[in-house]
């Protein structure tokens, strides 16, 4: 059986080994080269990439990531939990709203951000239906600021927040409920000490799948922030493409991989705790 679980495993192991063992080792070479006279990498070897990860001015692109991802996934949090929960105690319409959760799927999400962009731009239909209602005398700002950039990673991402949330909150049985009920709790209190705490698994894994992707996501504050609101993603970007300085985009990159990775040896950590 384990010869035969060895041969099964092998193609797989041997594609992960061609995608992604091969291109992180590559990648971690990099880092510890020099620039290259018209970019790419040269000889010597160095620790300056490294060191420039402390520059200011690098240190608050990373702070900013942390900290736009960190609201993302804590708007996402406050968004899907509502909406998971009524789609979990709906009876008859449950397949149809998870269906139009996952709508936003079939679509690209470069097309979705252009449709952003043009809803939210100074002649979009935002400023333009404000402007004929009188509301406003000239456009807001929509479009390029930071609001802009959280607002797209909010609509990104909140589909990752509410799937996990769901598969949670069904399989919760409502005789607990009734149960805290009969005990005299109040419906915030069975919330809050019954249903939430259930929850807690599914809200670790919805914060894990939209916190890790908004930490290194370059397109959406690439095309809603416009050069303004630079993320790590968009560092990373910039790097291997118009700076063309490859061993600082390797640098940063295995740095985000890192934190990353460290996210994620805290959960396997905690998950294999005792509970008591």
């Amino acid at each position: 059986m384990n010869r035969l679980r060895c041969l099964a495993l092998a193609p797989a192991a041997a594609l992960l080994t061609a995608t992604v063992g091969l291109p992180f080792l590559i990648l971690a070479a990099y880092a510890f080269l020099s620039r290259g006279t018209y970019g790419g990498v040269a000889l010597p070897w160095t620790l300056e990439n490294w060191r420039r990860l402390a520059d200011p001015l690098y240190a608050g692109i990373l702070a900013r990531s942390f900290l736009a991802a960190a609201l993302a996934t804590l708007l996402c949090l406050v968004l899907a939990f509502p909406l998971a929960l009524s789609i979990a105690r709906a009876s008859r319409w449950k397949h149809l709203l998870l269906a139009l959760v996952m709508l936003p799927f079939w679509t690209s999400l470069l097309v979705r951000a252009y449709a952003w962009m043009f809803l939210l731009r100074d002649t979009g239909l935002v400023n333009t239906l404000l402007m004929r209602l009188d509301l406003i005398s000239e456009p807001l700002p929509l479009l390029y600021n930071w609001g802009a950039v959280v607002l797209g990673l909010v609509y990104a991402h909140l589909p990752f927040m509410v799937l996990p949330l769901y598969a949670a909150l069904e399989r919760q049985d409502p005789a607990l409920l009734e149960a805290a009920a009969d005990l005299g709790a109040r419906q915030w209190h069975a919330f809050w000490r019954v249903t939430l705490p259930l929850a807690a698994p599914g809200i670790r894994a919805g914060v894990l799948l939209v916190f890790i992707p908004c930490l290194g996501t370059y397109l959406i504050p690439d095309l809603l922030g416009g050069g303004k609101t630079i993320l790590v993603g968009t560092l990373i970007q910039n790097q291997f493409t118009t700076a063309r300085d490859w061993p600082f985009g390797s640098a940063v990159s295995l740095a985000l991989m890192a934190a990353v990775l460290v996210l994620l040896w805290l959960e396997v950590r905690r998950r294999k705790e005792p509970l008591l």
